[in-house]
Parts: C-alpha cells; structure tokens; sequence
C-alpha cells in the first residue's frame, strides 16, 4: 500500500479544520445634524437622516451580529435642527423671532440618539469646532462613546483625545484609529481651537499603529478618517489645489503599512470600495442617505493563534423612501424638529415675485444678489463673493420665512472682510470659472457643466462687472472685468467680502489663504441675511446682471443643462 494518498490527506487536515470567523463595520458620515427624515428646506419628508439609518444598522445587527458602529465626523453642526440647539447653547437664547416656550432639551440630539443607537466611536470633524469649544465639549460629554483623533493634540488643561478604539468582536481584537482633516486651522476661528493642535495625518497614523502593535496587538486595523482622497481613483490625476495635507486618504493607504481598511468623508462623495495598495477604502454618502458596510473574513489555524485576514468587501445601504424611520430615535428627535419648524416658520420679509435657483450658477439672479447685499452692508466691503450653495432653493411670491433664507444660505459659514487686490479677485474669479467647460465648437455644445469642479465653490462677484467667456481655456476666461466702470487694475487695493472658509484657501482659492482679515462677523451669514431683510422688509426682485457667460451659446447650453439637471432631482 502507497503512503502517497494518506500523506496527501494527512497534509489537508490543518486547512480543513481552520477556525474562521467574519466580522463587520458599519459606517456613518458627515451627518451634519440630519435627524429627522426631513428637508427643512422645503418642509417635506426626505430620504435620509438618522432616523432612517437606524433602521438599517437594527437590520444589519439581526443579520450578522458580530458588528461595530462607527462615525466619520462632521455630525454636530449643518442642519437646523442642529443649529437652533448650538445657537441656545452658546448664546442662551432662542435664535431671533421666536418665543420661548420653556427650555429646549439640553443634550445635543445627534449625540443622543447616537447614544441610543450604541455608536462605538467617532472620529472628530472641522465642523465639530464651528460652535467653539465650550459647545465642542458639551457635545462630547453627551455622547456615551469616546470621540476619537489620533492627529489631534491638546494643551492647557483640555482633556485630551483618544487616538483609537480597540475592541472585540466575535472573538476578532478590532482597532479603529481616529484621523481629522489637519487642515481645520486654515478655516476655523483662532479662539475655536486655542491649544489644540492638529498634525500630519501619516505620521499620526503610524505612531498610532506602533503603539497599538506594541500594546494590543489587534487583529484588524481599520482608519476612521475625517478626510477624503485628493485624487481621482481610476486616472490618478490630483485635483486642483490639492496638497495631499487635508484629504490625505491615498497618502496613508500608500505610506503606512499594517492598516486593512480605511472609512471616511468629509468630501460628501461616496465610494462603495476601491483598493490601494491592498487597503480597502470605503465612503458612505453624507446627512444619512446612505450607509456603510465593510465586511471582514478572518481565519486562523484551529487551537488557536492569530487571526489573519484572508478577505475584505465593502458596500452601500442606500435610505430609500420604503425605509421605515426608528420609532426610537423619532422619539428622540421630535422635540428638537418640533422646535426647529416653530424656527423656521419664523416670518422675515416679503418677495414681490416668485424666484428659484434653477439658473443661478449659468446667470447673475436676484437669489445671489440678496445674499451678495447682505454681505456688502455688514462688511462695508467693496466686492463681495458667494456661491449659489443650494440651486434647488424656491421662494415663492409672497411672506418669506426664516425656512427660505435658510435654504438659500445653507451652511453655518460666517462672513469675513480682507485686503485684497484686483489681481486676487481676477484669480478667484478665474478659479470659479472652471465650474464651466469650454466650447469645442461654435456652437458650444454641451456638456459644458465641469462635474470635476464641485458647484459649491463656484463663487460670483458683486461690486464689478465682468464676462466669463467659455470659448477660452481655465485660466483665461474672465474678460471685461471692471471696477466703478473702468477696468480694473490687478494693483486696485479692495476689501473683499468672503465666508470664512473661502478666505481659509478652500475650493481652490488660495489666492486668498494668508490674506489680512480684517473683520469677522460674529454670527453666520444665515442670521445677517435675516437680521437685514427682516429690516429692509423686500427681498430683490430682479438680478443686476453684473456679470453673464459668453457666447450666447453657450449660455444656452448652460441654461438647458441646469434645467435638465434641476427635473432629474425633482423627479428622483
């Protein structure tokens, strides 16, 4: 008889009897205080927020049990029902117009119904900061689960936080390291984030690891970062204006060995998984339209030993209308909404017509003209610059309230005034101008919209007037600029007026990082915008038409698009 075919068999039997076990994450970020299945901007119900989510981490916990929970950031501060609850934090006070009714509910509502929920960690945010750091750390008391950033370092008696997060799970030592965008000082207020310091997201990341393999020994290593990647994944071209210092996700999925998985956001863009260099990356859409899952198989010889990875996935779980709302966290939450409609309803001015944003990025419009007068009269500046930041904005003929002026300056952006320069204004406005494609022909066919460029950063001027002419390249667009009614001079002194992160660099205009501020609002854009039309009592009626794109045909082009584009999202 041949020993042949027993020694064969006797060699299978450690394979066969290999102990494995799967493990999972599921993954929330940039919330931004989207709680409630609501869009306060229209007063109707919406595809997205906690609410909805919940209900989607319960189905995934009874599936497969063996998961943790973690948050990428930016959670505390964007919607208003966030707003209206830091607002009573930090001033003590109802925002403006409305009547108190006894005490609003003192625990920040993200974190409490994240608490509810049993989030195992969060990695902290720039946005976390907005409110300064006596709401940063009222927050962070009202979440039962640590607030994580291995990047962050603190001083002055601050208590500190923790870098990671180990914990097991079916038997699988998990860590998760914590990582904010080290680029918060280019936008936040200096007294926001006095003695904290923020460092190289690389360097963090591997002296996080060090001490995890000197000190836990974990079997899974899994980055929750608060930072996106600075490149586009299928042609390896940089964006613009990148550096690798605030979106430095490729950079550590490249340089740090021993790390499985990256999660994160900040971008607001979504990626359901790619791989570099053997790393799974994974980014769930933002205010909770969708959320992540990584998945983990681990296998390890049986009696014991170290568990090792053999497989890694990841995917999107997408809120649809058909997801039900937590009644749990709709109970959490009702307080808190009831109060933000009672904040919304809030009457302010009136409009003589009927106006919407469809056009505002392709024309000048009395919607970016209203925000533009506000910003002229509270910084006495000599030009201002906005963006559109949300075109689906309506404002009906009509009493306006607080919920349109809300849906028309939707971030919590406060407004600075700096010393420029005609020639910092031309390159800002050069930059804005690669929002658009060029034509390739006379007749300026589309597309002419640039997806690449994000249409939040796409910042019009008032105080001058000016042409963008899209038969040229990026770079070279901007033609006719005048300034009270002469070309300008690039050597023209101006105090521009700008939102704070605008004048921090952000979106590709650098030309203004390092420029002197010379004075800060005090209070969002959002409140100056209500505080001034609830005086002047009229919103704009029609556009000044200081600016408009060229050819003409172009500018056909551009309207057809944002049309088209404007029906797509109404009828999704």
């Amino acid at each position: 008889m041949s020993f042949l075919p027993v020694l064969a068999a006797l060699l299978l039997i450690p394979a066969a009897f290999a102990e494995r076990v799967e493990i999972g994450l599921l993954v929330t970020t940039d919330l931004h205080g989207y709680l409630y299945p609501h869009d306060y901007f229209t007063g109707r119900p919406a595809d997205r927020g906690l609410a909805k989510i919940a209900t989607l981490i319960r189905q995934e916990r009874a599936r497969t049990p063996n998961v943790l929970l973690v948050d990428c950031g930016d959670t505390i501060q964007g919607s208003p029902l966030e707003g209206v609850h830091q607002h009573w934090m930090r001033t003590g006070k109802l925002p403006a117009g409305m009547k108190a009714e006894g005490r609003p509910p003192a625990a920040d509502p993200m974190m409490a119904a994240m608490s509810r929920l049993g989030f195992d960690a969060m990695a902290v945010g720039n946005h976390e900061y907005n409110f300064g750091f006596r709401n940063f750390e009222a927050a962070r008391k009202d979440a039962n689960f640590p607030w994580i950033s291995a990047n962050t370092q603190v001083s002055g008696g601050i208590r500190p936080l923790a870098a990671y997060i180990v914990k097991t799970v079916g038997g699988v030592k998990v860590a998760i390291i914590g990582l904010t965008t080290p680029a918060v000082p280019t936008w936040e207020k200096p007294e926001h984030i006095r003695g904290i310091r923020f460092t190289d997201g690389v360097a963090a990341v591997e002296s996080a690891l060090a001490e995890l393999k000197a000190k836990h020994k974990p079997d899974v290593v899994v980055v929750a970062a608060h930072a996106g990647l600075d490149r586009d994944l299928r042609t390896g071209a940089v964006r613009e204006g990148e550096t690798g210092f605030e979106n430095m996700v490729w950079q550590v999925a490249n340089k740090v060995p021993g790390v499985d998985a990256i999660v994160f956001g900040h971008t607001h863009q979504q990626l359901e998984q790619a791989t570099v260099n053997g790393v799974l990356l994974h980014q769930p859409k933002n205010w909770g339209i969708s959320l992540g899952r990584v998945d983990f198989a681990l296998e390890r010889e049986s009696g014991g030993g170290r568990w090792k990875v053999v497989s890694k996935s990841a995917k999107l779980l997408p809120v649809t209308r058909d997801t039900a709302a937590d009644e749990e966290i709709m109970a959490v939450a009702k307080p808190y909404h009831e109060l933000t409609e009672r904040y919304l309803n809030t009457p302010v001015a009136e409009s003589k017509e009927a106006t919407d944003g469809t056009l505002g990025r392709v024309m000048d419009s009395a919607l970016v003209d209203a925000i533009q007068r506000v910003q002229l009269a509270a910084s006495k500046a000599d030009v201002s610059l906005t963006a559109l930041f949300n075109p689906r904005v309506r404002v009906p003929k009509g009493p306006v309230t607080v919920r349109e002026i809300a849906s028309l300056y939707i971030y919590d952006n406060e407004l600075y005034a700096i010393d420029g320069t005609g020639k910092m204004l031309r390159e800002a406005l050069e930059n804005a101008a690669r929002f658009f494609q060029s034509c390739k022909t006379d007749a300026c066919e589309g597309p002419l919209i640039n997806r690449q460029f994000i249409g939040f950063n796409y910042d019009m001027a008032q105080g001058v007037e000016y042409e963008i002419d899209l038969t040229q390249p990026a770079g070279s667009r901007v033609r006719n600029l005048r300034y009270r009614g002469k070309p300008l001079d690039d050597a023209q002194p101006l105090r521009i007026a700008l939102n704070d992160y605008r004048s921090g660099g952000s979106g590709g205009y650098t030309m203004f990082r390092g420029a002197k501020v010379v004075w800060k609002s005090g209070d969002t854009i959002r409140d100056l915008i209500i505080d001034y039309y609830t005086e002047q009592k009229a919103l704009p009626a029609a556009a000044d038409q200081s600016w408009r794109i060229v050819p003409d045909a172009a500018r056909r082009t551009l309207e057809a698009e944002a049309r088209a584009e404007a029906g797509r999202i109404t009828n999704q």
